[in-house]
């Protein structure tokens, strides 16, 4: 491991690292790439094509889809070498999630079956549970799938009804319960479910074949969008589940089934990146041979705006991605020179990040949606049209606000668990955050003379941290234990918290690409444009949780504080977009 820097997750509200600590797409290696073109390739000859077809639906065509992608090892990605994968670093699983993330329905059930569909088995499973079922699952001659959610629990997964028995004779657990909006239900061969052991609180995770008897599988759900992809209700009736597919631990399940959330947050992070990207590239595209009062309409400053913004927001969601995932890398090495076993150590790694998860998953998905509406509104009334892709993109990415736990469920994460970790004591965050609350007075924007312009961005993310430490302060004393159900300003804090790390995260890479190509204009712009407006946001949010608790001469105090905290220079937001706009124009193609 190379020796950087790495903070845990949440740290970086109190810490910070330096661009070279960061890992950024522009260092991706030929394999790596090599890999990511694999996939491009994969999606452009054997799904496009057939992406009419597939959203009939045509199940089986699905299935045979997935299975062509296993037979060419994209399954693989993630797997142990001595399981028929390719033991690839997280960063390379995070760029091919990425990639795959622009396929449509295809990517809801591959990233389903490859994620949350095989790592529970792959992290938590015995050797001989491996043995029979990885080594089919990495090649996709087994279809996974993940049974968590109930009728009566979906963000609330411990609540679920479903039950295990064990048998008279100890040889087998009998299964009953049901389960819902289960992806690849219509025809996954192995499912991961969750239930609880006769009168346990939480739950256990078992390996059921959809073959054994008592299994039963509704007609798939007709959905709003991702309609090639199955998803359906699954019945469990008296279903003999032998003891050896046990998952783990009595009990450990719903340990489990967290870990693999937070695994499939953050790689929902890289998805949404493919699909912006996607619709970035149709929106130009569509922009540059649309005409309108004679001219092509990619030469309108409205335009120019929305061609921009998305870029922005694409740009700056990567950024938080690679970073967060080689993070991740390396303290999967940590765990591993630890002594932790390889699967133990991987899931560890990933699901220790559970703050950025929950800001990739909350910030990605509402990003795409974003684009994704922007690039209907470029396209017009054609936007609208089946004919266009964009019009599938659009219906699309809806679902990404919903899975994985909701878009509230996660802020809620957010703010929640950096405060519990800080209370724990991983991190010092309340030590400052009094220091700070205590001499409000005191509070300057801290600029110097002939302050350099990377000096200047870091100057801005010290002071965003410190109006995010003040708040935190002044809800943890106002509200105590009773902040956790207030939760409009728990969202406040999370709001704070989730632009900071983004902008930070898009801070670093633009100077490390700076340090590497001797210049970064384009990205600057960016750089300047995000900070100006989430300026803005943060003062806003951090006002609103201070005004929710504080007397009126406190909150004079409070809120001149947090306006010195972000006050930011200005910036011809104007031109600048209008030359990141240019780029993409003259490109066709987003190639930031």
């Amino acid at each position: 491991m190379e020796n950087r820097k790495v903070l845990k997750s949440g740290e970086f509200l109190v810490d910070t690292v330096e661009a070279k600590d960061v890992f950024i797409p522009e260092e991706f290696d030929d394999e790596q790439l090599m890999i990511a073109q694999t996939c491009q390739d994969f999606l452009d000859t054997e799904v496009y094509p057939i992406m009419d077809k597939i959203d009939a639906p045509d199940i089986q065509l699905m299935k045979e889809t997935l299975k062509k992608s296993g037979e060419l090892g994209l399954m693989g990605i993630a797997l142990p070498e001595e399981y028929g994968g390719f033991g690839q670093s997280f960063v390379t699983q995070m760029l091919a999630a990425e990639t795959i993330g622009a396929g449509y329905s295809f990517s809801v059930a591959f990233m389903a079956h490859c994620g949350i569909g095989t790592l529970p088995l792959a992290y938590y499973g015995s050797d001989e549970q491996r043995e029979k079922y990885v080594t089919k699952l990495a090649t996709g001659e087994l279809l996974g799938a993940y049974c968590l959610t109930e009728p009566g629990a979906g963000s609330d997964a411990n609540a679920g009804k479903t039950n295990a028995r064990l048998s008279e004779d100890g040889t087998h657990y009998i299964l009953n319960g049901q389960k819902m909006w289960i992806t690849n239900a219509g025809f996954a061969d192995l499912q991961t479910v969750f239930a609880k052991i006769g009168n346990d609180r939480i739950l256990s995770a078992f390996l059921v074949e959809k073959d054994m008897p008592g299994v039963v599988i509704a007609p798939d759900e007709k959905k709003m969008g991702i309609k090639g992809s199955s998803t359906a209700q699954i019945f469990y009736n008296d279903v003999k589940v032998p003891v050896e597919n046990l998952i783990g631990k009595p009990g450990e399940g719903f340990r489990i089934a967290l870990s693999i959330l937070h695994m499939g947050r953050i790689k929902l992070g890289a998805n949404v990146l493919g699909a912006s990207k996607k619709a970035i590239n149709d929106s130009v595209q569509y922009a540059n041979e649309r005409k309108q009062f004679c001219v092509l309409i990619s030469t309108f400053g409205a335009i120019k705006h929305k061609l921009a913004q998305q870029a922005i927001k694409t740009f700056a969601a990567e950024s938080a991605v690679y970073r967060v995932s080689k993070d991740i890398d390396d303290l999967i090495e940590i765990n591993k020179a630890e002594g932790m076993e390889k699967g133990r150590a991987t899931i560890e790694g990933i699901s220790h990040y559970a703050v950025e998860a929950a800001i990739l998953k909350v910030y990605g998905s509402e990003a795409l949606d974003f684009v994704i509406d922007e690039a209907v509104q470029i396209h017009g009334g054609m936007g609208y049209s089946a004919e266009m892709a964009v019009e599938r993109g659009y219906r699309d990415s809806r679902i990404n606000r919903i899975f994985e736990g909701t878009n509230e469920i996660n802020r809620l994460l957010i703010a929640d668990t950096a405060i519990k970790r800080a209370q724990k004591g991983e991190f010092d965050l309340f030590g400052p955050a009094e220091q700070l609350y205590n001499n409000l007075d005191a509070i300057t924007s801290g600029k110097e003379e002939n302050e350099s312009y990377y000096a200047e961005k870091r100057r801005y993310m010290a002071n965003f941290k410190k109006a995010i430490l003040i708040a935190i302060h002044g809800v943890t004393k106002h509200f105590d234990k009773k902040l956790v159900k207030e939760q409009e300003v728990m969202n406040n804090i999370s709001e704070m918290i989730m632009e900071t790390y983004i902008a930070e995260s898009l801070a670093l890479r633009v100077e490390k690409i700076e340090g590497m190509k001797g210049e970064a204009g384009l990205y600057r712009d960016m750089l300047d444009v995000y900070v100006y407006d989430i300026a803005d946001k943060i003062r806003k949010s951090a006002k609103d949780a201070i005004n929710s608790f504080a007397t009126e001469e406190e909150s004079a105090k409070l809120t001149k504080a947090i306006y010195t905290l972000t006050l930011v220079a200005g910036v011809n937001v104007k031109e600048a977009r209008r030359r990141i706009a240019d780029k993409l124009i003259e490109d066709n193609a987003y190639k930031f």
